[in-house]
């Protein structure tokens, strides 16, 4: 029987990483003066509309990494109640996303956690997209488990995608020059396990390890609930209030 569709229960996870580390270039000149996780769409900020999925999903405890304009992003989580927050604090130096999850890892816990992206921003479906990731979690077969969006339908993207997935939910990465059917939407619950032997202190991509649980055939993907809006530039800020408009009506 397939992991896909018998899945290990598993209780909801209670700690979650936010990345909110980056520098935001894309976003520029916005993002010379407010930090990308403070850029408002829809009347709130990135890094808001992520914590208010986390607080649904039962999250208790949120580690979040800070390094560009590090003070504002700090005070403004700092009046989140629910989940707690808890600052990793990289203004020395900049960890990237591998990295900065490995520094998190003692407030993180031993368990399954989620990790979002501080601009991981969607449109729910039918279900909320982090209920659907811990019912198909399976402690048995998987390491990393990422919400994936369609690579064609998805507002603000206009890239190749990055998986193909099989019908047990397994990950193979796009072929070069082909378009992939899903792109990663910065949502996932990983496992520490995953982090076994990464270099700690050292500046490093999560995609390291994607590849190395891949190579392992423990790296699997969920198919989103609903609209992908990835909010990279200036101009993908309207494109995501529109279809969250449309979406009201």
């Amino acid at each position: 029987m397939s992991s896909s569709r018998h899945s290990s229960p598993l209780s909801r996870p209670t700690h979650a990483m936010v990345l909110a580390a980056g520098l935001g270039k894309r976003m520029r000149p916005i993002t010379a003066t407010t930090p990308k996780p403070l850029v408002e769409v829809g009347g709130r900020a990135l890094i808001d509309h992520g914590l208010d999925r986390l607080r649904a999903a039962g999250v208790e405890t949120a580690v979040v990494n800070v390094h560009w304009l590090a003070d504002l992003v700090e005070v403004h989580v700092a009046k989140c109640e629910t989940p707690r927050i808890v600052v990793s604090d990289e203004r020395a130096l900049l960890l990237e996303t591998g990295g900065g999850v490995v520094k998190a890892l003692p407030d993180l816990g031993t368990a399954p956690f989620y990790l979002i992206n501080s601009d991981s921003f969607w449109i729910e479906g039918y279900r909320p997209n982090l209920d659907l990731l811990a019912e198909r979690w399976d402690e048995a077969t998987m390491d990393a488990l990422l919400l994936l969006a369609p690579t064609v339908g998805s507002i603000g993207y206009d890239g190749l995608g990055d998986f193909t997935m099989d019908d047990t939910g397994r990950l193979s990465r796009r072929a070069e020059r082909r378009v992939a059917p899903f792109v990663y939407s910065g949502a996932a619950i990983l496992h520490p396990r995953l982090f076994e032997g990464a270099p700690r202190g050292e500046a490093f991509s999560l995609n390291r390890l994607f590849d190395r649980a891949l190579e392992a055939g423990r790296l699997f993907g969920q198919r989103m609930s609903g609209v992908w809006l990835h909010v990279g530039t200036p101009r993908a800020i309207r494109e995501a209030e529109a279809a969250i408009a449309e979406s009201a009506d």
